[in-house]
């Protein structure tokens, strides 16, 4: 990648780029955010090798416009240290099956197979289970007055407990299910730093692929109600989509069916503490829960930005951008666009627009388990904020995650 063709992107005077991992922006990068936004939306930024597209409607242009592509394994695969290398084949073989590493009309098809079971009407019939199964976690860990920490109580194992049933992961086979996916979360969210760890998460990636396609052998021979069931009754996985196809994005979403409701849980608590007039609003009527879900999706949601690649020389916001480039599609930012959202630093459960938002993604890239994770989430703040009168948050400072990709707390210790 050339540096040339970026000379146009000068900042405006006054502003100072800065490193979006540095400690202070990891904590709160939406003042940093918003001004790069008002100087310039789409800005070429030295140090991360990268276009950073901050502002709503450029966001939008690039995850509607296939010059943006969303094909990144191979930057994945260079990541790796030279000694890892060996390990590396298959495993990224696998994630080259990823429905999210893939563009149109691959990525389409792909999804085709997964579209009835992921409807909203479909995951709806699982809101009883998850409310039952929110209630009895909360009973065991969470009594009255107790303190507590509300990731590891609730918001990290109910999602892990609800997916892991919709697949159709036996109980007993949980601890290693999800030992594999925090280790592949590890090489997909950068946290694999050193050899050691990426062999670690390469082969928990093949682990991960071995284990699912043996339950996918197992449900067509014995087919039970979980998802791979019901896709492989469906008829398409051998005919559209190879079973190879098919069991390499059960990997996807093992690794993605947990992560961004557990951050949509802790986040959503959070904003609803930190602003009592919400929590009132929401206490007095619950009906809003579903609308304070929405609002932090874009006001502080679990996901900070998706990353593509130009696939042809482009031109986007009167600058040129070349083939190969780096863009970094910051929804954080572009959810906070006042030219689309008014008082966007405002936490507002009764926004009219907040479903514009970009927090789960738009176009075919539109996150395909949106509705298990609003429901789930739902599920989940609606029980704290109704049955539990006296939540609030401890004096505990909150950490987060350092990640470019996820808005993650490392902790969210709280007061039943």
């Amino acid at each position: 990648m050339t540096t040339l063709t970026h000379a146009t992107t000068a900042p405006a005077p006054g502003f100072t780029e800065r490193y979006l991992l540095e400690p202070a922006l990891t904590a709160d990068p939406y003042g940093y955010l918003d001004a790069l936004r008002a100087t310039r939306p789409v800005y070429w930024s030295a140090l991360h090798r990268a276009w950073l597209v901050t502002g709503h409607a450029q966001v939008m242009h690039c995850l509607r416009d296939p010059a943006f592509s969303a094909e990144r394994v191979r930057p994945l695969m260079d990541a790796v240290p030279e000694g890892a290398r060996e390990d590396a084949g298959r495993a990224f073989g696998i994630l080259s099956r990823w429905m999210v590493f893939n563009d149109p009309p691959n990525h389409r098809r792909l999804r085709q197979a997964f579209q009835e079971q992921f409807s909203a009407r479909a995951i709806g019939r699982y809101r009883a289970f998850v409310g039952r199964a929110t209630r009895a976690m909360l009973a065991r860990r969470a009594a009255p007055g107790r303190t507590g920490e509300l990731l590891a109580d609730v918001a990290r194992p109910l999602p892990a407990l609800v997916f892991a049933r919709w697949l159709g992961v036996p109980q007993a086979h949980s601890p290693s299910f999800w030992y594999w996916n925090a280790r592949v979360g590890d090489l997909i969210l950068g946290a694999a730093q050193e050899e050691r760890e990426y062999r670690t998460s390469l082969q928990s990636l093949v682990n991960l692929e071995d284990y699912l396609a043996d339950l996918v052998r197992q449900r067509r021979a014995e087919p039970k109600d979980d998802l791979i069931s019901s896709v492989l009754a469906q008829g398409r996985i051998g005919t559209s989509v190879s079973e190879e196809e098919f069991v390499g994005m059960l990997t996807q979403m093992a690794f993605a069916g947990g992560e961004t409701t557990s951050n949509l849980i802790a986040n959503t608590v959070r904003a609803l503490l930190t602003h009592p007039e919400a929590l009132a609003a929401v206490r007095a009527e619950p009906e809003l829960v579903p609308a304070a879900v929405e609002e932090t999706l874009r006001h502080d949601g679990p996901s900070k930005m998706s990353v593509r690649t130009v696939a042809r020389d482009v031109e986007l916001d009167g600058e040129a951008l070349r083939t190969g480039d780096r863009v970094f599609l910051v929804t954080a930012a572009a959810n906070r666009d006042p030219e689309r959202f008014p008082d966007p630093g405002t936490f507002d459960v009764r926004r009219d627009n907040a479903a514009s938002h970009l927090g789960l993604g738009f176009g075919a890239h539109f996150c395909i388990g949106a509705a298990l994770a609003r429901l789930v989430a739902g599920v989940v703040v609606d029980v704290l904020v109704r049955e539990y009168p006296a939540l609030r948050l401890t004096d505990h400072a909150h950490a987060w995650q350092p990640s470019l990709l996820n808005r993650a707390l490392t902790a969210l210790p709280v007061r039943y």
